[in-house]
């Protein structure tokens, strides 16, 4: 009997060093691993493999598998018992024999290297000592007899591989090619290095941007985009964005362009996770593209046209879009009481906007957060710390995790309450008419179980015109009860303004 899929929820992928947590399902047509961290999936099709080894990890049993452009991926997890199944299933699915990598186990530090794809292998006799996946490699600088190679960092290992040397003797430097060069210039073929030549593809100038601070002009590359201060200068690989962002502004004549990195840009102990830019929807620009049409064609599909013009945002998200290879996420069907997808609220000390998404919830902007649906255990409703004209909104995540959103205005409550019963997320401690009570709990103090309900909605209606003619958000709004609840990862990654080394506009 044929089995259709394979699947396993407590796998580990190695990502530069780091044993990443995440779910791995094997089928027909792909192997596909989705991060539990962060949501990004990475999938293998299966026409791209060509070899399957088997490989012990410390603890478990691991799978090593190489594609047919010679990149290598690496999962741990398994256990011995599904070693036959898994044999069983690429042998009949791929056709492909899984074989057991053989490690040396000797500890010595002299051997040979040898370079097949985009992995370098250290083998000591026929079996590796070890081996390293070359767009890992930041840099390669060659001596007299050495090959010095930096590495990129994973801000989630607990330990980190800073740079290795390999030493050629002097005796295998005779003959007309040179040893040390040849060497460099196979892992120069393979590495993830960012060096800024040649002409950038698109220039963006004195873009506001409001994480990290500052005013940046942003110039794209074919594998990196830049962002260049005063102060600060930042090379930004294409791979680590996980996702692109184009959301409003609640007072309508903003617009938020958020980018999602992992691993995150760093600038001294601050790390950011996301970029927050800033437009005006009246501000445009044009921009040439340095291509010809065929260019364009080979390249991008036609997806990109050789002159693009209009508002700011939307030159930068095409761009951004088709070279990354990224989907835009705009706002979802939610529409607030303000007439905007957006709802105010506080988080913390700062005051922000909270955008509930076809997928998920995103707050902007201190500290930046986005949060999956699939990531959420229950959502709750709570009374905004006796101020019955606000109340706040708590997201508990599978992690144990809350993030606790504060001061949001009583007439979000009603569409933010059907939002949430349309995307069947599990709300807690919810009674049958809690809808009905809850609204009812928003009234004035003075008038609680006031039987006359003609009277309770012209009161309610006059409140809410009172609300229209306030500010959007006061000092008042913050509830230092809801402070400090939140413990999760996205929040170590984004400090607060005065942790920041701000940069000057």
């Amino acid at each position: 009997m044929k089995m259709d899929f394979l699947e396993y929820s407590d796998i580990t992928s190695e990502i530069k060093g780091c044993m990443t947590p995440g779910k791995l399902k094997i089928t027909d047509q792909n192997i596909v691993f989705k991060n539990s961290k962060t949501g990004k999936v990475e999938q293998i099709q299966a026409n791209e493999l060509e070899n399957v080894f088997f490989q012990n990890f410390a603890g478990s049993l691991g799978l090593r598998i190489f594609l047919k452009n010679g990149s290598l991926y690496r999962f741990a997890g398994f256990k011995e018992s599904d070693k036959d199944k898994l044999a069983k299933y690429f042998s009949s699915t791929y056709n492909i024999t899984s074989l057991e990598k053989e490690l040396s186990l000797r500890g010595w530090n002299w051997g040979t290297a040898k370079f097949n794809g985009s992995v370098l292998s250290f083998n000591v006799g026929e079996k590796s000592a070890f081996e390293i996946p070359l767009n890992y490699v930041s840099q390669c600088t060659s001596g007299k007899n050495e090959i010095t190679m930096e590495f990129h960092q994973n801000d989630d290992a607990p330990v980190s591989l800073m740079e290795m040397r390999f030493f050629i003797p002097s005796n295998e430097l005779a003959g007309d090619v040179d040893p040390v060069e040849a060497f460099q210039e196979n892992v120069m073929k393979k590495a993830s290095v960012i060096n800024v030549s040649g002409d950038a593809i698109a220039i963006f100038r004195e873009i506001h941007c409001l994480t990290p601070r500052g005013r940046y002009d942003i110039k794209i590359f074919n594998t990196f985009f830049q962002l260049h201060g005063k102060t600060f200068d930042y090379k930004i690989p294409m791979s680590t964005v996980l996702r692109l962002f184009i959301l409003p502004h609640r007072d309508q004549r903003q617009m938020f362009f958020v980018v999602s990195l992992d691993p995150p840009i760093k600038q001294g102990q601050t790390r950011y996770h996301y970029l927050v830019l800033l437009f005006r929807q009246e501000e445009e620009t044009s921009i040439e593209l340095p291509f010809t049409e065929e260019e364009l064609k080979t390249k991008f599909e036609d997806k990109l046209e050789k002159e693009i013009s209009g508002p700011t945002y939307e030159v930068l998200g095409k761009v951004m879009k088709v070279i990354i290879n990224r989907k835009i996420t705009g706002p979802g069907s939610f529409i607030g009481h303000s007439g905007t997808p957006a709802i105010g609220c506080s988080y913390k000390a700062a005051a922000g906007f909270l955008y509930p998404l076809e997928r998920g919830f995103i707050y902007i902007h201190k500290p930046p957060i986005h949060i999956r649906f699939d990531e959420i255990a229950s959502v709750n409703y709570a009374r905004g710390g006796g101020n019955t004209r606000s109340f706040d909104f708590e997201v508990e995540l599978k992690s144990s995790t809350v993030h606790t959103f504060s001061s949001i205005e009583k007439e979000e409550y009603g569409k933010l309450f059907d939002f949430i019963a349309s995307k069947k997320l599990h709300v807690k401690n919810r009674g049958k008419n809690e809808k009905a009570s809850y609204k009812e709990d928003f009234g004035d103090s003075d008038n609680e179980g006031a039987p006359d309900a003609y009277l309770e909605r012209v009161k309610a209606e006059a409140q809410e015109r009172d609300n229209e003619d306030s500010d959007e958000s006061t000092d008042e709004d913050f509830n230092p009860d809801a402070a400090g609840s939140d413990k999760g990862d996205e929040s170590k990654s984004s400090s607060s303004s005065s942790e920041e080394e701000e940069e000057d506009d």
